[in-house]
C-alpha cells in the first residue's frame, strides 16, 4: 500500500505520536490511509468517558476554554491548541485534554499551568510520558515559563489516583528522538508492515484492513498461540508465515523453542498442528473421549455470561439462559428462557447474589456452561464475598463447565482465535445487533446508569445490553451443540 498523497512536511501531532508508539502502521494509516476503510470502535468513546470522570474529580469547577482562559487563570482549561517548531525543524502540535493551574509565574501573572492526562490501566506508559513531554515543550513557549512536572490521574472505585511525572532532560531527549523517528515513518511512501504483536488490533479503527492483509499473507500472528516474541523467533530461523510453519519438523522447532527458554515440551507440536489445520482449512479431533459427559442425562443446563466494567472492577450483569427439554421424552435441549440479573450499586451485590442463588438452586443438578475462565472465577469470588461456605463453593465449581477449555482440549479448528466471537461466527452464529461487542455493551451500560437511581439514561441501552448478553449465552450454547454433534 502506498501513500495516495505523500506529505513530506506533515505536522507531528500528539495524537500521531501516541499512535506511532502503539503501532507505526497505525500512525502511517492515520495520515495516509483511506478513511472509508476505518471501522468504528466503542473503545475511544469509553476512553473519553473515563477521562471526563477523572477530570471532573480533579477540577470541581467548570473549566475555561481556549487560550483566553489561560490568560484569565481558570483552575482548568480545555480546548487549547499548542503549536511550535522543534530544534530539528519539525512542525509539532498538541491538543492537551486538560491544563491545570498551579503555583508559579508566567507571562499572565503569579500562576502557571501544567498538562494533565487521564490513564486507563495501571501502568504509566511511554505513550503517556512522551505525550506529556510534547505538551510541556509547547506549553513552555506559550506561557513563558518552564513546565517542571505534569499530572497523570485515574478515577477508580477507590477514588482519584494521582501520579506526578517530572519533565526531565532525559525525557525531553527521548521525545526529540521519537519525533525524528515518527517523521521518518510518516514520510515513507509505503505502509509499514503489520505489527508483530496484534493482540490490541481488535481496538484499532484500521483492524479490518490489517486483518484482511494478515489473512491473505498467512501472517504468523494468524496462528493461535503466536504472539510478538514467538513470531520474531520463528522469523529468525526462516519461518515467515503459517504455511511454512505447517511444514516445519516439530522436533527441530522443539529444540529451537527450548533454546529460547520455552519450558512446555509440546508447544512446538501444538503450533505446527494449529498451522496445519489453518493452512488446509480442516478440523482435527484431538481426544476421542466424550466432550460433555455431564450433559448426557441432564434435564437441562444453564448458560452463563457476565458483562463487566474493568475500570471499577464491577460485574454489572449476570446473564443466565435456561435450556431444557420442551417435552419429557425429547432427545434435545431446545427450550430457552433468559434471566438477566443486574448488580445495581443502590441495591448492593447481596441482592444480585440472592437472585442468582434462587435461579441456580432451583435446578441444583443442572450444569452451568460458560465460555472462558472469567465467569467461573467471578461467580465463585462473588459467592465467597457473600459468605457462602467452602463446601457450597466447591459444589458450585463442580457444576461449572468451561466450553472454551473443553473445545481446546478436544478440537483444532481452522481459525486464528478461539474467542467466543470467532468460534461462534465460524460455525454460523450471528449476533442480532451487528457490530456489538464487549466494549459496546460497556458503553451502553455507562450511558444507561447515568448519575444514579434517579438519573438513568435511555432505557433502550439496557435493552441492547440484555440482547447482547443473551446472544453471548446463545453463542456459547451453539458451540456446545456443534461439539455434541461432532462427538
Amino acid at each position: 500500500m502506498m501513500a495516495s498523497s505523500f506529505r513530506n512536511n506533515a505536522i507531528l501531532t500528539d495524537r500521531l505520536l501516541r499512535n506511532w508508539i502503539r503501532c507505526k502502521r497505525k500512525a502511517w494509516l492515520d495520515l495516509h490511509g483511506d478513511e472509508t476503510k476505518r471501522l468504528w470502535s466503542a473503545h475511544r468513546t469509553l476512553q473519553l468517558d473515563h477521562q471526563q470522570k477523572s477530570f471532573a474529580a480533579l477540577i470541581t469547577q467548570q473549566p475555561g476554554s481556549g487560550k483566553k482562559a489561560l490568560q484569565e487563570g481558570y483552575l482548568g482549561v480545555v480546548g487549547v491548541r499548542l503549536k511550535g517548531i522543534t530544534t530539528k525543524g519539525f512542525a509539532v502540535e498538541a491538543h492537551p485534554p486538560l491544563l491545570q493551574k498551579i503555583k508559579g509565574r508566567s507571562r499572565w501573572g503569579e500562576f502557571a499551568f501544567r498538562p494533565v492526562l487521564a490513564r486507563q490501566g495501571k501502568k504509566i506508559t511511554r505513550e503517556i510520558r512522551l505525550s506529556l513531554a510534547l505538551t510541556a515543550l509547547l506549553l513552555e513557549k506559550e506561557q513563558g515559563a518552564y513546565v517542571n512536572n505534569s499530572l497523570v490521574i485515574s478515577q477508580t472505585s477507590k477514588g482519584l489516583e494521582k501520579t506526578q511525572i517530572s519533565i526531565r532532560e532525559a525525557l525531553k531527549e527521548q521525545l526529540q528522538n521519537s519525533l525524528s523517528q515518527l517523521h521518518n515513518t510518516l514520510n515513507q511512501s509505503n505502509c509499514p508492515p503489520l505489527t508483530s504483536n496484534r493482540k490490541k488490533c481488535a481496538l484499532c479503527s484500521w483492524r479490518g484492513l490489517c486483518n484482511a492483509e494478515a489473512l491473505a499473507k498467512g501472517h504468523l500472528s494468524e496462528v493461535s498461540g503466536i504472539g510478538g516474541h514467538r513470531r520474531e523467533m520463528l522469523k529468525a530461523i526462516g519461518i515467515n508465515n503459517l504455511y511454512e510453519l505447517a511444514e516445519t519438523n516439530h522436533h527441530f522447532l522443539k529444540k529451537i523453542l527450548q533454546s529460547n527458554g520455552e519450558q512446555q515440551s509440546d508447544v512446538a507440536f501444538q503450533l505446527i498442528a494449529q498451522a496445519k489445520v489453518q493452512a488446509k482449512q480442516i478440523i482435527e479431533k484431538i481426544k476421542q473421549e466424550s466432550i460433555f459427559p455431564e450433559l448426557s442425562n441432564s434435564d437441562g443446563v444453564f448458560v452463563y455470561d457476565i458483562e463487566s466494567d474493568p475500570d471499577i472492577h464491577e460485574d454489572f450483569l449476570h446473564g443466565f439462559v435456561k435450556i431444557y427439554r420442551e417435552e419429557k421424552n425429547s432427545q434435545e435441549l431446545n427450550k430457552t428462557i433468559y434471566h438477566p440479573i443486574l448488580t445495581l450499586y443502590e441495591h448492593g451485590e447481596a441482592i444480585a447474589w440472592k437472585r442468582i442463588k434462587a435461579i441456580i438452586n432451583k435446578y441444583a443438578s443442572w450444569p452451568i456452561l460458560h465460555y472462558g475462565e472469567t465467569e467461573a472465577l467471578s461467580l465463585c469470588r462473588m459467592a465467597a464475598r457473600q459468605g457462602e461456605s467452602s463446601e457450597t463453593i466447591k459444589i458450585l465449581k463442580e457444576r461449572l463447565i468451561d466450553v472454551h477449555d473443553r473445545l481446546r482440549k478436544h478440537w483444532r479448528l481452522p481459525i486464528n482465535s478461539y474467542s467466543l466471537k470467532t468460534v461462534a461466527t465460524w460455525i454460523g452464529f450471528n449476533w442480532r445487533q451487528v457490530g456489538s461487542d464487549g466494549p459496546h455493551a460497556l458503553l451502553w451500560w455507562r450511558q444507561w446508569k447515568g448519575l444514579g437511581k434517579n438519573q438513568r439514561g435511555n432505557s433502550e441501552n439496557i435493552k441492547r445490553i440484555f440482547k447482547y448478553n443473551q446472544d453471548d449465552c446463545l453463542a456459547t450454547w451453539e458451540i456446545t451443540k456443534w461439539l455434541l454433534k461432532k462427538d
